[in-house]
């Protein structure tokens, strides 16, 4: 932790200036651009700047009040410094990309574990009310139906999808999500998306264009993890399409003949 605190603190100042604004346009405001925030974090705490990273990886997964923070161009750009760390090692300090890894996979698991205890407290609390015009009790219920279903896939995949992954783990609490079940996908996803994300940065960080257009890169992440959601989705709507008229012009027969007959009947005994 030292090594690397020391190795963020006095070596990646000096080397990232390359990381600077590209020609692509911020996608959002300049406190918000991973870049500026973890050298902001340096200038205020110093040596304790991964520890500032990791606060910010647990808030956007596990605080609802987190969902605006950037996660996936977080863990993208601290793999790139750490790339160029140990490109420019402090005092022969090496940036160890390893240690990075597991402090943030750390982060992401406790920060959904935070959010899934935030959803089994207090939802009982906040949902058991009477029906109202914008809450009904049978939200709650189809939440639950929804997590004993697809809920693995759902705290999963939900990794992948900013601001998505912050309500996913408080909903899974709402829907009374089995705790065995929801730890295991939990650290299913936090492994996958943590250590993909951070390494990813690692490797491309020596291409200067990766490093002027973050949030592009991150922009095709999202898209390549939500596309298979998507195509799913699409095709049950489709499939919904095609079957609901044909049953219900099926239907219609059979409720209607009994009473045609009936007229008939007594139009021919008149």
């Amino acid at each position: 932790m030292t090594a690397l605190s020391t190795a963020l603190t006095t070596a990646l100042p000096a080397t990232l200036p390359a990381l600077g604004p590209g020609p692509a346009p911020a996608l959002g405001p300049e406190w918000l651009d991973p870049a500026t925030m973890i050298m902001t974090f340096v200038g205020w705490v110093g040596p304790w700047s991964v520890l500032a990273v990791m606060l910010v990886i647990f808030a956007e997964t596990g605080l609802l009040v987190g969902f605006f923070l950037p996660g996936d161009s977080l863990l993208f750009t601290l793999g790139m410094f750490v790339h160029i760390g140990e490109k420019s090692p402090a005092d022969g300090v090496p940036v160890n990309i390893w240690i990075v890894s597991i402090l943030m996979w750390v982060a992401a698991i406790v920060g959904d574990q935070t959010g899934y205890v935030i959803g089994k407290k207090a939802g009982p609390a906040i949902f058991n009310k009477p029906d109202s015009r914008l809450f009904k009790q049978k939200y709650v219920d189809e939440t639950r139906v929804f997590f004993e279903r697809h809920g693995g896939k759902a705290v999963t995949l939900a990794r992948f999808v900013p601001i998505v992954r912050t309500f996913t783990p408080v909903m899974a609490g709402v829907g009374q999500m089995g705790y065995r079940h929801f730890v295991f996908y939990n650290v299913l996803g936090a492994t996958v998306w943590a250590f993909a994300l951070v390494w990813l940065g690692y490797f491309l960080g020596g291409i200067e264009w990766i490093r002027h257009n973050i949030d592009y890169v991150i922009l095709g992440i999202v898209f390549v993890s939500v596309a298979p959601m998507l195509y799913a989705w699409l095709r049950s709507r489709l499939a919904a399409r095609r079957t609901g008229p044909s049953d219900d012009t099926q239907a219609a027969p059979l409720t209607n003949e009994p009473a045609l007959t009936r007229s008939s009947e007594r139009a021919e005994t008149r």
